[in-house]
């Protein structure tokens, strides 16, 4: 699976949950943690879980093991490493507190919506 197809695996699944504002971030050349950030948000703890879970479930899937999930028990804020995408998950109202989107301000936006229609 490339980079592309494993980024969309992850936007459709948190999609699929009813993630919402979901901004994905190209990284490339600008961190060497990831390729592509996603962030996106959830109203309320059950549902954060649910965007990290689904997302875990559709990369395993498609053959792509998780690194490593953090933050899911607490739902506030999961941070799901799938290797050259990584995945933010906040509730509402820690997205707006850490704005990963300013922090990361100068990464260009990928325009994944028309994908997922």
């Amino acid at each position: 699976m490339n980079d592309r197809q494993l980024l969309m695996t992850a936007v459709k699944a948190a999609d699929d949950k009813r993630a919402e504002d979901i901004m994905v971030l190209n990284m490339k050349g600008i961190s060497l943690i990831a390729d592509y950030f996603i962030i996106c948000h959830g109203n309320s703890d059950k549902q954060v879980q649910a965007i990290a879970r689904e997302i875990r479930e559709k990369a395993e899937e498609q053959g792509h093991g998780l690194k490593r999930m953090e933050g899911f028990d607490e739902a506030r804020w999961v941070l799901i490493d799938l290797g050259d995408v990584v995945v933010h998950v906040f509730h509402k109202e820690e997205r707006s507190y850490y704005n990963l989107e300013r922090l990361w301000g100068d990464a260009p936006i990928e325009n994944v919506q028309s994908e997922l229609n």
